[in-house]
């Protein structure tokens, strides 16, 4: 099988010889090293071909590029009929950070309504299937909804997340005012994405149930998993979501959603929930891990251990991939991401009972 075959297999709760390996592609340069554990098997997921374009025909937007203090910074300007929105974000590598949203005050209710309203979609499956085959087999390609329709408001470009939990507690109408539009929005893309070449998809994620709290997450995000769960699955097409953050308090929530995995689950002793733990909550839903990354900043030895003993919790290994969704010390991606193959080679090696149950 190729990379993609495995993680596919595994994706659809099934193994093979080894636990596969992914990282996205932004998170590893191209390189001797990268080559290495391409060969090795090691899978890159391509998650920047969307399958859907968006255009805003009645807003106008541009950008501007300068550099302050050494970084670079990017403005963004949305030109609507209520006024003008603005972000500000600095590129970071692998990475950016947004010091500024596009809320900055209850003024901008108006602007930020229009704006997404706004939103037209079409497909984008040519460029989508072209790439695709262009890796031949080498990477698995994933496509996206965008985030949940409350998160899309908490973590995505349009409110800090202070101001978030302000306006939730002073101004909640007019965050559910913006959050009913995203839902239409959201109701329009869920065809698109089902019917499009993609075999599977994310549907947001980065939700922090310490502020998220478990009404909220039950009501304003189990039901959309679920509808376009069902949508996803009249196409044959598999779906997940990405909860890389402490997920104990959302778990039995999270277990009866029809998602069909788990993306970016990141094991203790980063967050509050173990491999196992996981596997016992969610046990029909594939694990698509983590890799801990405080643990990147040990000696190989104990990076390539850390991967044996998370795998020896697991009675099996059905529906579990092994991957790195964070960035890596420039210094160690080299060496932990060998160590990481290393460990899933030995655990293969050592352990077969863990794949060759009935």
């Amino acid at each position: 099988m190729t990379p993609a075959e495995k993680v596919m297999t595994a994706l659809r709760g099934g193994h093979s010889d080894v636990v596969p390996f992914t990282i996205y592609q932004k998170k590893i340069p191209q390189c001797r090293a990268e080559r290495d554990m391409r060969n090795r098997g090691a899978c890159p997921v391509v998650r920047s071909v969307p399958v859907f374009k968006v255009h805003t025909p009645n807003v106008k937007s541009k950008s501007e590029m300068y550099v302050e203090n050494g970084k670079t910074m990017i403005r963004n300007f949305w030109e609507t009929p209520f006024g003008v929105l603005t972000t500000l974000t600095e590129s970071a590598g692998f990475t950016s950070w947004k010091h500024e949203k596009m809320f900055k005050s209850s003024d901008d209710y108006k602007a930020l309504k229009f704006l997404i309203h706004d939103e037209v979609y079409e497909p984008n499956y040519e460029a989508f299937i072209k790439a695709e085959k262009a890796f031949g087999g080498d990477a698995v390609f994933r496509a996206g909804f965008g985030l949940e329709p409350l998160q899309a408001l908490i973590s995505g470009g349009y409110i800090d997340m202070q101001d978030f939990c302000m306006e939730w507690m002073d101004n909640r109408d007019e965050i559910l005012e913006l959050y009913e539009i995203i839902v239409e929005n959201r109701r329009k893309i869920y065809p698109l994405v089902a019917a499009s070449p993609a075999s599977h998809a994310n549907y947001g994620g980065n939700v922090v149930s310490s502020i998220i709290g478990l009404e909220t997450f039950e009501n304003y995000y189990v039901p959309h998993y679920n509808e376009a769960a069902e949508i996803m699955h009249q196409h044959g097409k598999l779906i997940g979501t990405h909860l890389d953050a402490d997920c104990r308090l959302i778990a039995d929530a999270v277990a009866g959603t029809a998602l069909d995995y788990i993306e970016a689950f990141t094991p203790a002793p980063d967050t509050d929930m173990s491999l196992r733990e996981a596997r016992d909550a969610w046990p029909e839903k594939a694990l698509w891990l983590n890799f801990p990354s405080s643990v990147h900043l040990q000696s190989d030895v104990e990076v390539r251990q850390k991967t044996v003993e998370l795998l020896y919790e697991l009675d099996a290994i059905d529906g579990i991939i092994m991957g790195i969704t964070e960035d890596i010390p420039e210094d160690r991606w080299q060496h932990s991401c060998a160590a990481i193959m290393d460990g899933l080679a030995n655990h293969a090696a050592k352990y077969p009972k863990h794949y060759l149950n009935p």
